[in-house]
């Protein structure tokens, strides 16, 4: 069913269920038909979009290419249970664009989005060597397996195993474990230091938490 017929028959849902607002009586019957209603006129409202947008790139394929211009996905989280790990990505009004324009690409140990045509801009995030290797045939890849909800993308990385995983990438656990060692080799200056190490110690940390709160990017003692 292609989108005119969708609209259409959306429409005539909504006219049905206006129909039988009017003639209901009873409290609970109007609330159900009038939270069904406002469902399919979001529905409807998200396809008409649809329909527009699809209507401007029949009139002028080339403009939205060339409009387009591709920005880093930066804002996004990520939890996980047995089976899976979950990263959440933040992009306002992505549940609004067509579902051809999210294209998910999963391997062993990275996945890529890429989101096109989304406020003007191409969205493209690269995550690469994942801390544990991934099942990608199971991960979800399919825009109709990817729940899209009002402005959250979630996409859901198929694990080998039930391990729980410290951090996403290999990268990410490199730097914890160097950031660890830093801090494990400090700890042992700190107490086979002398009173006046054990000063130069203590004012290093203060200095840092101070440049800290400022804004500062130094490396957490």
């Amino acid at each position: 069913m292609d989108l005119t017929e969708q609209i259409s028959q959306l429409e005539a849902d909504l006219a049905e269920l206006g129909s039988l607002l009017e003639k209901a009586e009873r409290k609970r019957v109007k609330d159900v038909l009038t939270q069904e209603r406002n469902k399919v006129e979001k529905e409807l409202s998200v396809k008409k979009q649809q329909k527009e947008q699809l209507a401007k790139r029949e009139l002028d394929p080339s403009a939205a290419t060339k409009a387009a211009y591709t920005v880093k996905i930066t804002n996004y989280a990520w939890d996980q249970s047995d089976k899976f790990v979950k990263i959440y990505l933040t992009l306002k009004d992505v549940h609004k664009i067509p579902s051809e324009n999210v294209q998910v690409t999963f391997t062993e140990r990275s996945f890529s989005v890429l989101v096109k045509e989304l406020d003007g801009k191409n969205h493209q995030m690269n995550i690469l060597n994942l801390l544990q290797p991934i099942n990608e045939k199971d991960s979800y890849k399919r825009y109709s397996k990817i729940t899209i909800k009002n402005d959250m993308l979630l996409i859901m990385c198929k694990k080998l195993s039930t391990q729980k995983w410290e951090c996403l990438t290999k990268v990410e656990k490199q730097s914890k474990e160097k950031d660890d060692g830093l801090m494990n080799m400090l700890k042992k200056i700190y107490d086979d230091g002398d009173d006046e190490m054990k000063r130069t110690i203590n004012k290093a940390w203060s200095e840092s938490q101070e440049k800290k709160i400022k804004g500062g990017d130094m490396m957490d003692f």
